[in-house]
């Protein structure tokens, strides 16, 4: 079974990363992939974060700190926890004739983490901007898609990071929802022993 899966995880691979090859893919999705390493972006995500928990209201609040926390979260547990336990290789060094198209990286390759952290962060941002949230769900994707695109991820990997970071966003929503539930008994109650 396990074998079966290879196989058709590489053909999808081959598929993504050589058969879907273009130039407009070709400069597009390493720019895309590698948003997360540009100064400029580093500092507007941060901007953006720092105004959403200074002069949003309650909900844009609560969305940039839980994303914070999320983050920390899934992005640790992806890459000091489960890549290290499966030890995962990368498909631009199991694989020749890679269509590589940005460096190879010396992490492990299941599962991605920008599928992790992206998924999780979409959930996350989703509950809480519910307008927007085809455009963080879009988002996500095509960073998942250009991983393979760019020859350093094969399409399970960004899949199982996807369900990964989905169920990590959603662990912390569950957490933070029993909370303020158990916050608002409490209260509920002491108004309650304070008008007897």
């Amino acid at each position: 079974m396990l074998d079966y899966l290879n196989v058709v995880d590489t053909a999808i691979f081959r598929f993504m990363n050589a058969s879907l090859s273009n130039p407009v893919f070709d400069k597009l999705m390493p720019f895309l992939t590698d948003l997360n390493k540009q100064r400029l972006v580093l500092v507007i995500t941060a901007t953006l974060l720092l105004w959403m928990i200074i002069r949003g209201n309650k909900s844009v609040r609560l969305a940039a700190i839980l994303l914070i926390v999320t983050i920390i979260i899934s992005d640790q547990l992806n890459s000091s926890v489960i890549k290290f336990w499966l030890l995962s290789q990368r498909p631009c060094r199991t694989l020749q004739h890679v269509h590589l198209l940005v460096p190879c990286g010396s992490g492990y390759s299941f599962p991605s983490s920008h599928a992790v952290n992206n998924f999780a962060g979409a959930i996350i941002l989703s509950f809480f901007l519910p307008r927007a949230k085809w455009w963080f769900f879009g988002y996500a994707a095509i960073i998942a898609f250009s991983r393979v695109y760019v020859g350093v991820h094969y399409p399970f990997d960004v899949i199982g990071g996807g369900v990964i970071g989905l169920l990590c966003g959603g662990f912390v929503l569950l957490v933070f929802l029993g909370l303020e539930n158990l916050w608002y008994r409490t209260m509920h109650r002491k108004l309650q022993k304070g008008n007897s």
